[in-house]
């Protein structure tokens, strides 16, 4: 799968494959109290809490709550501080995704803001640009490129800001987006993890260019690549082209950006690249508020947005794994993790075949969530050999690292679970200008790559439409009272990390700290909503070294693949709320630079 996309990154990437077969001993201290595993105790606050990747953004949205703005303002501050400080990951080219419940009705709502395919380019004219690329005569598994403009959407981050501010803000958004502007003038050290992929990212773009694949990149050099070179570790780094962009959406509103200079500018610049996005795709753009959806694992409420998302894929695999007594098998055993990666294959071979765009494609929801269906699909694994296959699963009757995520809380018991992304490896590698010879500093995602170009697939690509989307955000309640806003970023790993999460919380009783720090694992290969070749070779099972060496050795004699490796569990960050007490603890992952944070 997304061949050149391997060579390019493999060149700067440290491949899972290559370390170490075996577990390393890690030379850490011990914990006083509390789990062992945790790497720390959760940070608690009373008025309010936030959780992000980057200490400086959640000091922003500390900040904000401090002054009187609600968890929305907070987290709308702290996402554009981090499109800023963790360019790898996210930005206004992007898209978001949240999940806010309001303390006023008790309600959790739900925001959409992910953007469209361009109107004016239709399926078979996708696939004839591709067949002239040099990434489409080498492509053999039949997918979009990675990066480029052919995997360029409309960015729908902006929009999903101020529809976010209109319904919960409670600051002008001149205050809320002061703190990063002020950053992109001023600049800010960039932190060790954000340095490594900041330069794994524009390396990879560098061998991109090379190989034909990106239109330009000069713009790219220009903003990312002061003096040649991504900044390192403790480097104060500056975008002043950025500060300006958004003080014109601070000051013109979300239409600076969708119909005005900003998007004239876009428009421009796809022309003289030879893209298909136009200014009418652009004002076009809206995001939509959508109901969440949930399960009842062991009496806890689990809460997902419904597709384009990929997050149903959790609340499937809760429902499988609840047929299991999980806690007797215990985190050591191998029947746990057998029974943790099938449930996964069996939710996954749904999600390639379902997961989709509502307005283009009858999504069978009731059904992929029944607790029918997830005994059906339970009754199928068989606990002594793994499966090696996915396709075509259970048929219904009828039916057709790069991302950032957040969890913010305030005083009134406002919680906003928040994800943004822009995509695969920084994104498409595409920075717009306005033809003067200024930047608007920041990069366009591509998103698109996860188009299908099968057009029988409810997937498949066509004008206007969203693709399958990996971004996810969760949110816990029980008994109606909220409990924890969380997420995990990193592609396909996010539901399986979701999963893996409650699991650790309901099953096991870890802290929302704990329950973060715990061994993952990751399993690839499953087939994809995106096209290409169906899993026939069970995949691989990745592991952590927390993992014991046995339960490794007990898979493999299943069948599984099974390799330890460091980095594609994914970052999470959560918050939980007392819902006697209303004090807030905060996690924030040990795999990554950032900081939960409560006053």
């Amino acid at each position: 799968m997304k061949r050149l996309a391997g060579l390019a990154m493999g060149a700067v990437m440290l491949s899972s494959a290559g370390l170490a077969a075996e577990p390393v001993l890690k030379d850490q201290g011990d914990r006083y109290s509390g789990a062992p595993h945790a790497t720390r105790s959760a940070v608690l606050g009373l008025n309010g809490m936030a959780a992000t990747s980057q200490p400086l953004a959640t000091q922003v949205a500390l900040d904000v709550l401090k002054e009187g703005g609600s968890a929305v303002d907070a987290a709308i501050a702290a996402n554009a501080a981090l499109g800023l400080m963790e360019p790898t990951g996210n930005g206004i080219g992007g898209d978001l995704f949240a999940i806010i419940r309001d303390p006023k009705t008790g309600k959790l709502h739900g925001l959409n803001a992910s953007g469209r395919a361009p109107s004016g380019q239709s399926l078979a004219a996708l696939k004839a640009r591709i067949a002239k690329t040099p990434r489409g005569a080498q492509d053999a598994d039949g997918t979009i490129p990675d990066w480029g403009a052919l995997s360029v959407t409309v960015p729908g981050a902006v929009d999903g800001w101020f529809e976010m501010h209109a319904k919960f803000g409670r600051l002008p958004m001149r205050r809320v987006l002061a703190p990063a502007i002020r950053y992109a003038q001023q600049g800010f050290p960039v932190s060790e993890l954000i340095a490594e992929y900041w330069a794994r990212g524009t390396a990879s773009f560098e061998t991109l260019a090379k190989a034909g694949v990106i239109e330009e990149i000069g713009n790219m050099r220009r903003v990312y690549m002061p003096g040649g070179r991504a900044p390192k570790e403790g480097e104060v780094f500056r975008n002043p082209d950025l500060a300006l962009t958004l003080i014109e959406i601070a000051e013109g509103g979300r239409d600076a950006f969708y119909k005005g200079s900003l998007a004239r500018a876009m428009d421009g610049y796809f022309r003289r690249i030879g893209a298909p996005h136009r200014l009418a795709d652009f004002a076009a753009h809206r995001s939509e508020w959508v109901d969440p959806v949930s399960v009842n694992y062991r009496g806890y409420d689990v809460w997902e947005l419904p597709p384009n998302g990929q997050g149903i894929a959790a609340l499937q695999m809760l429902n499988i794994l609840e047929g299991y007594d999980l806690k007797a098998m215990g985190r050591a055993s191998p029947d746990f993790w057998h029974v943790f990666v099938e449930a996964k294959k069996r939710a996954f071979a749904d999600r390639a075949r379902f997961y989709a765009d509502p307005a283009f494609a009858k999504i069978p929801l009731a059904e992929l969530l029944s607790k029918d269906r997830a005994a059906k699909l339970r009754a199928a694994i068989d606990m002594g050999r793994a499966a090696k296959t996915d396709m075509p699963g259970l048929a219904i009757e009828g039916a057709g690292k790069d991302t950032i995520y957040m969890a913010v809380a305030d005083k009134d018991g406002m919680m906003v679970s928040l994800i943004q992304s822009n995509y695969r490896g920084m994104g498409s590698g595409l920075v717009p200008d306005d033809g003067s010879g200024r930047t608007l500093g920041f990069m366009f995602q591509d998103r698109g790559a996860q188009f299908s170009l099968d057009a029988k697939h409810p997937n498949a690509y066509a004008p206007g439409k969203r693709p399958f989307h990996t971004i996810i955000p969760a949110f816990l309640t029980k008994d109606g009272e909220p409990l924890m806003s969380f997420g995990l970023m990193g592609g396909a790993m996010q539901p399986q990390g979701h999963a893996q999460i409650v699991v650790n919380i309901v099953d096991f009783g870890m802290g929302v700290q704990a329950a973060g720090d715990a061994a993952r694992f990751h399993h690839g290969g499953s087939t994809d909503p995106e096209g290409g070749a169906p899993m026939t070779d069970g995949g691989v099972v990745e592991i952590e070294s927390g993992v014991p060496q046995a339960v490794a050795e007990a898979l493999r004699a299943r069948g599984h693949t099974v390799r330890y490796a460091v980095g594609p569990y994914g970052g999470y960050q959560a918050i939980w709320r007392d819902p006697g007490t209303g004090v807030y603890r905060g996690a924030s992952e040990m795999r990554k630079d950032g900081q939960a944070a409560g006053y």
